[in-house]
């Protein structure tokens, strides 16, 4: 692979685009409020095919597993700490040439709802988000966070009755069980949305959509192709495979995140995805744990170099924990 002057590395290539590997963490498809986990984390690396196969055999001299297939739970074992300690640290091998998307699904849900039933900024959904556990109580705004859920997603049953029905019934509810509230007023906008929600099942029941609303992949992949492209440089992303990235979806990516590219590969064909792995997987969990007021301090502080300003996430006190300080920049 041919360096160019700027990039040390060799991860240019051609010295005109940059590679860069990603994988994603915590996918539950459209399923955001019942599912195995309650973040989503998308990791990326920019580094050459040789120096990040050196650091895979780094990772499992380390560790020293027997396993032939290493994975991010590898590093969140207990007894290899110290490993994941070195992995995302300072003098680690991705320290610096890494990047990390967050989302907090229940949050993800919230601010798609109100941006589908409304005209009103991600203040709104911010503030509902907020004071929604609050105000209504632990069962109820997880019936409300279900009953979204149901509305946005994609899922098609003639059979079965319209989400559209369980989502009004839960708003009223909650507007007459509180509407002295703040929250109150917000509700008083989902309420008027109904005409919204019919276009959107409509459109649902009319064919497949490109996009779909709820999953927090595609947008995962604009942001990270917007934080590589800040170099001037075109971005070819080299991605792990996932059924969601369907040739049709990824032309429009590509058009969308203003990409040179976007191919799939195989995790174990390319120790670059290995790494992005490593990243998402420690990232997910770290910020999860953070998020159930169960953080590890330590791991917290060493993930947060990595973590993207553009991530969605809504609840302000773990948020303070994880997110960068600054727009910090990264080197080539």
């Amino acid at each position: 692979m041919t360096r160019s002057r700027t990039d040390p590395t060799g991860a240019v290539v051609g010295g005109r685009t940059l590679e860069v590997a990603c994988d994603e963490s915590g996918s539950d498809g459209e399923n955001l409020t019942t599912g195995n986990t309650d973040v989503f984390a998308h990791g990326s690396v920019l580094l050459p095919m040789g120096a990040a196969s050196a650091y895979v055999q780094e990772v499992r001299d380390r560790i020293r597993s027997p396993a032939e297939e290493y994975k991010a739970n590898i590093l969140l074992r207990e007894k290899h700490r110290a490993v994941l300690q070195w992995y995302l640290g300072p003098s680690g091998p991705i320290h610096g040439h890494a990047h990390v998307h967050l989302t907090e699904k229940p949050f993800f849900v919230v601010d798609r709802v109100v941006a589908l039933l409304t005209d009103e900024g991600p203040g709104i959904a911010v503030a509902l988000h907020r004071q929604g556990r609050a105000v209504f109580g632990s069962e109820r705004w997880r019936e409300f966070l279900e009953v979204s859920n149901d509305l946005l997603r994609t899922r098609k049953n003639e059979d079965a009755e319209s989400p559209v029905e369980p989502f009004f019934r839960t708003v009223d509810a909650l507007r007459r069980a509180r509407s002295g509230e703040p929250v109150g007023a917000i509700l008083d906008l989902l309420a008027r949305g109904r005409a919204r929600a019919d276009a959107h099942r409509a459109r649902i029941l009319a064919g497949p959509e490109l996009f779909p609303v709820l999953n927090p992949l595609m947008p995962a992949i604009v942001h990270t192709s917007a934080y590589w492209r800040r170099a001037g440089l075109p971005v070819t992303l080299v991605h792990d495979r996932q059924n969601m990235l369907t040739e049709e979806r990824i032309a429009r990516i590509e058009d969308r995140a203003r990409l040179a590219g976007l191919r799939l590969v195989p995790a174990g064909e390319d120790p670059r995805i290995l790494l992005a792995d490593f990243l998402a997987g420690t990232a997910r969990k770290i910020a999860s744990d953070e998020l159930n007021g169960r953080g590890d301090p330590e791991l917290t502080t060493l993930l947060r170099p990595y973590v993207s300003g553009s991530s969605v996430w809504g609840d302000e006190r773990s948020w303070a924990a994880l997110g960068p300080d600054t727009d910090r920049t990264w080197r080539l």
